[in-house]
């Protein structure tokens, strides 16, 4: 478990997002040069059970219980401690009970935060100031400070928390839950029988893709968009953040990344990534499976990425699960 910083839970959940420019190898890539007698076979590595979290220590426990959150629920609260304050590891404690809907792993969260500093007790960010609550995916491995401390709360809950950051110093967080919200975790629609002589997708039965790229298949100059299932929700626009489970493929099989790796959908803004997505994901419909090929020209072009290698035709299976204003 990583234990990272809640500081800028936006950022940080996109930082390892390959489609932004920080591609990561996900583990799978002896499994995904496996040859088949019809092709490059491209399989996803399951998502790894979670290490459990350190106890915080009796002093830990003690330094949290000092720190005061006033003001009421849906405001912004006034947290106040004697600095400077320490502690060993991440350490909470609920200060509201919520009396909302119960939260569940695998339902988006939305929630408005501020963080203080430990060592001086100045506000380095609030939600609240910037008319920006945050939303994700209740078990995404890169929200493990918030995810065994907010399933089976209710909307409402308000917990405070000490942690090192990322700079290695303490900062103290309270996160309240404003909303959530349910969504599938794979396309759901007609499906679409696709064009002959394009990777094929097999499903396992939690829909997680295998991708076979065909013995002899020409890297395409154009980018390929072939829907898989259709859904039958709204269009989605370049404006848009999109939810999305998907992985992606080299046409050697080897698997670059994944979000069913990672055990959640990933969310992050469509006109923030490359732009193969930008201009595949655009006009498909909400649950909606797509298949893209993507030149080098609208991936990575000539540099090397991580595990994409400079330039690479890029393949993803993209379960297109929500999308709403950025």
């Amino acid at each position: 478990m990583k234990h990272r910083t809640t500081a800028g839970l936006a950022a940080v959940a996109l930082a390892t997002i390959a489609l932004t420019g920080c591609a990561g190898q996900d583990g799978s890539g002896d499994g995904g040069n496996a040859a088949a007698s019809n092709g490059n076979v491209c399989e996803v590595t399951a998502a790894p059970e979670p290490s459990p979290a350190p106890s915080p220590s009796e002093a830990d426990v003690k330094a949290v219980d000092t720190i005061k959150v006033d003001g009421p629920v849906g405001k912004e609260p006034k947290v106040t401690f004697k600095a400077p304050l320490k502690v060993t590891g991440p350490t909470s404690r609920v200060v509201d009970e919520g009396t909302g809907e119960e939260l569940v792993e695998g339902a988006q969260v939305t929630i408005n935060y501020v963080v203080i500093a430990g060592k001086d007790g100045k506000t380095s960010g609030s939600t609240w100031e910037t008319k920006k609550p945050e939303s994700f995916t209740l078990g995404d491995p890169q929200y493990d400070l918030l995810n065994d401390r907010l399933i089976g709360q209710k909307v409402g809950t308000r917990l405070v928390m000490a942690s090192t950051a990322m700079d290695q110093t303490i900062q103290v967080t309270m996160v309240e839950v404003a909303e959530v919200k349910e969504i599938p975790t794979r396309a759901e629609g007609t499906e679409v029988a696709p064009k002959e002589g394009l990777p094929t997708v097999a499903l396992a039965d939690n829909g997680q893709p295998t991708v076979t790229i065909p013995k002899n298949f020409e890297a395409p100059t154009e980018l390929v968009v072939q829907p898989l299932v259709e859904g039958d929700g709204a269009e989605v626009t370049k404006d848009q953040t999109v939810t999305v489970q998907y992985a992606g493929c080299l046409l050697d099989g080897t698997s670059f990344d994944s979000s069913w790796s990672r055990g959640t959908p990933t969310s992050f803004p469509l006109n923030g990534v490359i732009p193969g997505w930008t201009n595949g994901i655009a006009g498909q419909k909400v649950g909606s499976q797509v298949l893209l090929v993507v030149p080098a020209d609208q991936g990575y072009g000539d540099q090397e990425n991580g595990a994409i290698p400079a330039n690479s035709t890029l393949v993803f299976v993209v379960d297109i699960l929500e999308a709403k204003k950025a």
